[in-house]
């Protein structure tokens, strides 16, 4: 059987280096290459307080699941600058992938994980969502359809397309994660993917592809239509 198909991304690398410069100004004149520090600092506006924080919690995988409690433990980080970070954090999370005024494309496998990997490999229990399409392939919604184990002998394909038909969205994507950090597809991911496809064909709804992603920070997935898994 041919191996899944990982597609590696690399995760951010914070910086330790202490800033003595306002932070906001290098972040708006460096914008992409600005380190996790930089812009850290700029939101919390105190650049020893951030290299604190990062002491802590290296990662932004780290800061994401870092709770308040954990966070306010840290020497500076009051209320006014928690709330603010985490504010920060919520918001980058909620706009990753999406240009402003526009609907996303999905093109390739690639174009829907990276919609979809910064919030779910942080999840620490399996979902099942479904990206909704347009007729030129651009997201109408990606609603939740499970939270728990995804097996067959809970799945009803009835609610994987009830939004897709309600929504009149003519393709869908499906994908759900793995939260052991290995995306390998089971035996069970595969006959569920066939049950999905079959019932697509009867609702004349086109299923693209089914995608599993590893959890734990990783940015990987594995594409099932990639690797001849339940699409013929």
């Amino acid at each position: 059987m041919t191996q899944p198909r990982i597609v590696n991304r690399p995760l951010f690398t914070p910086s330790l280096r202490v800033l003595r410069e306002a932070p906001a100004e290098r972040v708006l004149q460096l914008a992409p290459t600005a380190s996790l520090l930089d812009v850290i600092s700029a939101v919390i506006g105190d650049p020893d307080t951030a290299l604190r924080v990062l002491a802590e919690f290296p990662t932004l995988l780290d800061l994401h699941r870092a709770s308040p409690a954990e966070l306010r433990r840290i020497h500076g980080l009051g209320p006014r600058r928690l709330t603010a970070l985490k504010a920060a954090l919520e918001l980058g999370r909620r706009t990753v992938g999406v240009a402003v005024g526009e609907r996303p494309q999905v093109r390739t496998p690639s174009d829907a994980a990276r919609l979809l990997l910064p919030e779910m490999n942080l999840l620490d229990q399996e979902q099942l969502r479904v990206v909704l399409l347009d007729t030129r392939h651009r997201v109408i919604a990606i609603p939740t359809i499970y939270v728990g184990n995804v097996g067959s002998s809970i799945l009803r394909t009835a609610e994987v397309f009830r939004e897709a038909i309600r929504q009149n969205a003519p393709a869908i994507i499906v994908v759900h994660n793995h939260p052991s950090g290995d995306a390998s597809p089971s035996p069970e991911d595969v006959s569920v993917t066939r049950l999905i496809i079959d019932a697509g064909k009867l609702l004349d709804i086109d299923v693209l592809d089914h995608l599993i992603l590893p959890g734990n920070g990783q940015q990987t997935f594995v594409s099932l239509k990639d690797n001849g898994l339940a699409f013929g």
